[in-house]
């Protein structure tokens, strides 16, 4: 289904060629003045001055030209030379009706879908997810569930961290406190034990606490460093708690996303990329990329157009050890290899850009992917607190992503209690959607690139620009709808009609606009375009809402196009959401 604009811009494009005019001319944009009229044509003024005439004379000859079209109902030439316009009412309830007729609600899928990989996420096992995960999780979800609704194969990776230093870390302190466990003889011959020594709590303490002691103990960091080349090395017994660690760790992070309502279809980490490593390596050598420079390998990746020093790519240490650009690198060359995909997106902290220009470039200049494949960076801002710093607890500390979500939540249960319109398992269930809506829309609603106050009662309130003010506009018009079919009535074969009011036409003009706005916050890869279209769709809503006398109408014929008219507000509302990640609750 071809969007508004397309169709009005085709019309004027006519125009203008009928006349005489080039047809480059004849952009239609969305009025910025919608107390004068719904679209705009300037055209005329930028064409004066080739066509030797004055704008407002060219204004006039095109308006003269689209009178009587049925498209519009207001045709108007203003000095110096603007075209205003008004859609006709009809013409715009028979849009609706494509709308309403279309399982996708008039968005098409793309003509040539792609395999596009998006690696969001990015936590280090033996750790809790914290606030600081929040943002990748939840703009990279949202990208990868446009790409998908858009008709195009996405696979998301977490990339976890999980290969470092900490794993020697942890293993050296398992070590100190439990000597006399199996994977610490070399001489043991026998099966490993499947359970893991620790529990994910003690998984959690184990790791900052051995951090602290390398930082305070020179022998305790090179015993940490021993084993963490013991691990990569195949140290039978540190792979086998390596394992414990990994499953323990991605079984917490696994439960941690689900309420999140987040997924992966890859649950990979930079161990999954070690054996690529050697291969490319030597490749990169061979054919001439590589070259030491200051006992490190490099390869460099500047480019005559920088206006700034872009340092050479390193891909292996003095000492030969392999750095985050050669697992990064190598992934790269993993994914090429198993999914070829079109598109690589990342979705991580801005303040790494640099860092993934190199990669980007390396992976480019030494041939690890074609010259069709796009690699993007998405870089995020980030979540500061009312005192415009990085988001903390009470105490300072770094809050765990779960005791976020449990204050959200404890608060809206309380809301919701104190209306005591509901029993208390449902009330519960409401309140985890809600705070879900509230802390995604919050976060959602900003430019990713931009840093944003994560203000939770603001986010909490049910009016602004909130996810529970736009949950609060879905349920609202579910209780319209479920009072009109409770009487007896269907919303099998209800048609949106003609508009009767300015709040009606309003809400009618921003349902039209909704193909579009999907398009292109995917092409821009841009969340926060459909966060801002949905909060305008819900104010249009609301007014009409509160101008317009609905269940109590005594036409029925209007009656059953105003319930239309909120029937497809309601799928257009739910679809978007979805595409954002979280779900309407039936009452509120």
């Amino acid at each position: 289904m071809k969007k508004l604009l397309e169709l009005i811009t085709e019309k004027m494009e006519e125009a203008f060629e009928n006349q005489g005019f080039d047809k480059s001319y004849a952009r239609v944009t969305v009025s910025n003045r919608p107390d004068l009229c719904e679209f705009q044509c300037n055209g005329a003024m930028a064409l004066a001055k080739a066509a030797g005439r004055a704008p407002i004379e060219i204004a006039e000859q095109i308006a003269g030209e689209l009178e009587g079209l049925d498209l519009f109902s207001e045709v108007s030439a203003v000095k110096p030379g603007f075209l205003n316009l008004k859609l006709s009412e009809n013409y715009l309830s028979a849009y609706l009706k494509g709308m309403q007729q279309d399982e996708r609600l008039g968005c098409e899928k793309t003509e040539k879908p792609e395999t596009i990989m998006i690696d969001y996420g990015g936590p280090n096992v033996a750790k809790p997810l914290h606030v600081g995960h929040l943002r990748s999780a939840v703009i990279g979800e949202s990208i990868k569930r446009m790409g998908i609704f858009m008709g195009n194969t996405m696979i998301g990776d977490v990339h976890l961290g999980d290969w470092g230093l900490q794993m020697g870390l942890i293993i050296t302190e398992l070590k100190e406190r439990k000597p006399d466990l199996p994977y610490f003889d070399p001489a043991f011959e026998g099966n490993y034990p499947k359970e893991a020594p620790f529990t994910i709590a003690e998984l959690e303490e184990i790791y900052p606490t051995a951090s602290a002691k390398s930082k305070e103990d020179e022998r305790y960091k090179e015993k940490a460093m021993q084993a963490t080349y013991e691990l990569q090395h195949g140290n039978k017994g540190y792979r086998a708690l390596w394992n414990h660690i990994i499953r323990v760790s991605v079984d917490d992070l696994k439960r941690n996303y689900k309420r999140l309502d987040v997924s992966f279809e890859l649950w990979k980490g930079e161990s999954d990329a070690q054996s690529y490593i050697p291969e490319m390596v030597r490749r990169m050598k061979d054919d001439g990329y590589a070259y030491i420079s200051e006992g490190a390998l490099v390869v460099d990746v500047k480019e005559e157009t920088d206006t700034k020093e872009i340092p050479p790519c390193m891909i292996l240490k003095s000492d030969g050890a392999s750095l985050y650009n050669t697992t990064d690198l190598a992934t790269i060359v993993q994914r090429m290899g198993t999914f070829d995909p079109n598109e690589i997106i990342y979705v991580v902290d801005k303040r790494q850009e640099l860092y993934f220009t190199q990669v980007f470039r390396c992976a480019r200049k030494t041939k690890l992917v074609s010259d069709a494949t796009k690699l993007e960076f998405v870089g995020f801002g980030t979540m500061n607190g009312k005192d415009g710093k990085p988001f903390k607890t009470r105490e300072g500390g770094v809050m765990r992503l779960e005791t976020l979500l449990n204050e959200i939540e404890e608060k809206m249960y309380a809301k919701i209690a104190e209306n005591d319109t509901m029993p208390e398992d449902e009330a519960h269930e409401t309140a985890a959607k809600i705070a879900l809506a509230a802390v995604k829309y919050g976060d959602l609603s900003n430019q990713a690139s931009k840093d944003y106050i994560f203000d939770i009662e603001r986010f909490t309130s049910f009016e602004g620009n909130t996810g529970p003010y736009i949950l609060y506009t879905i349920v609202r018009i579910k209780s319209i709808l479920n009072k009109y079919t409770a009487a007896d009535n269907s919303l099998e074969g209800l048609y949106v009609g003609a508009a009767n009011s300015e709040s009606e036409k309003a809400l009618q003009l921003e349902l039209a606009k909704y193909n579009g706005v999907i398009e292109n916050a995917f092409q821009e890869l841009a969340p926060h375009k459909v966060c801002s279209y949905i909060y305008d769709l819900s104010n249009a809503c609301n007014h009409f809402y509160h101008e317009t006398k609905i269940l109590s109408e005594e036409n029925e014929g209007l009656k059953r196009s105003y319930i239309a008219l909120l029937d497809l507000t309601r799928r257009v509302l739910e679809t978007c959401i979805r595409v954002l990640g979280f779900s309407a609750p039936d009452r509120m």
